[in-house]
């Protein structure tokens, strides 16, 4: 870990909780006062969206083509929960080379890893044992906190038919948000600790940064103080 920003910070929420808003809010700040106010400064973000989006637009096509579908079935959910897992291993293998292609990396960039999970295919207590021991190391997490309700407004608003792939403005139909989505082990996953999480032996601290009155949409000062805020308190129990 550098003097002053976090190597990793795993970026974590329900859907269009205002995870992608904070990354475009922190993509336009200045990079110094980006470094002073949030421990962030250069930075790479990882994302599970366009991997998901990927195998979706594959299996259409492959579906078109009169092939059988590799991914997802024809409402678009799953085959095989594994899947789930095997974007975070994705995300994983994009991790490791950006620091391949840099030998001492995190000396000058961090790296933001944003994606969601529900509890129907296994919440944030089975996708974070599926991140190799050193990015556990090297994490902090940032939680967003949004209720059931609030997410699913958001998602109905962001949506643009015309841009479906979008990171700043796709959205899952009702039926699919609530399945998927609809139950969060947020609470379970923390329950034995105010500050830290453990998986697979390793301590990870987390701070949580409450969105229920959206601060994020209008990426304004109010996002700033509070994410200032709430960066702080992560980075000194990511110091300690």
């Amino acid at each position: 870990m550098t003097n002053d920003t976090f190597d990793i910070l795993f970026l974590i929420a329900r859907p269009a909780a205002g995870k992608s808003e904070i990354i475009d809010y922190l993509k336009h700040s200045d990079e110094a006062e980006r470094r002073q106010r949030f421990h962030i400064g250069a930075f790479d973000e990882i994302d599970d969206f366009p991997m998901l989006w990927t195998w979706f637009e594959e299996d259409a096509l492959l579906a078109g083509m009169g092939k059988p579908r590799l991914h997802s079935d024809a409402d678009g959910y799953f085959l095989h929960d594994y899947f789930w897992h095997l974007l975070i291993e994705r995300m994983a293998l994009d991790y490791s080379k950006l620091l391949r292609e840099s030998a001492d990396y995190h000396a000058s960039r961090t790296t933001i890893v944003e994606f969601a999970r529900g509890a129907q295919h296994g919440g944030w207590q089975a996708a974070f044992p599926h991140f190799p021991a050193e990015m556990l190391r090297r994490g902090a997490i940032l939680y967003i906190n949004v209720s059931w309700e609030e997410s699913l407004r958001k998602n109905r608003r962001r949506f643009n038919p015309d841009r479906p792939d979008s990171i700043l403005e796709h959205a899952l139909p009702d039926e699919k948000m609530a399945r998927l989505y609809r139950d969060s082990d947020w609470d379970a996953f923390t329950a034995d600790d105010p500050q830290f999480v453990t998986v697979n032996n390793v301590r990870i601290p987390y701070a949580v940064f409450e969105n229920e009155d959206d601060v994020t949409t209008a990426r304004g000062a109010a996002l700033g103080e509070r994410l200032e805020d709430t960066l702080r308190r992560l980075w000194h129990a990511r110091q300690s």
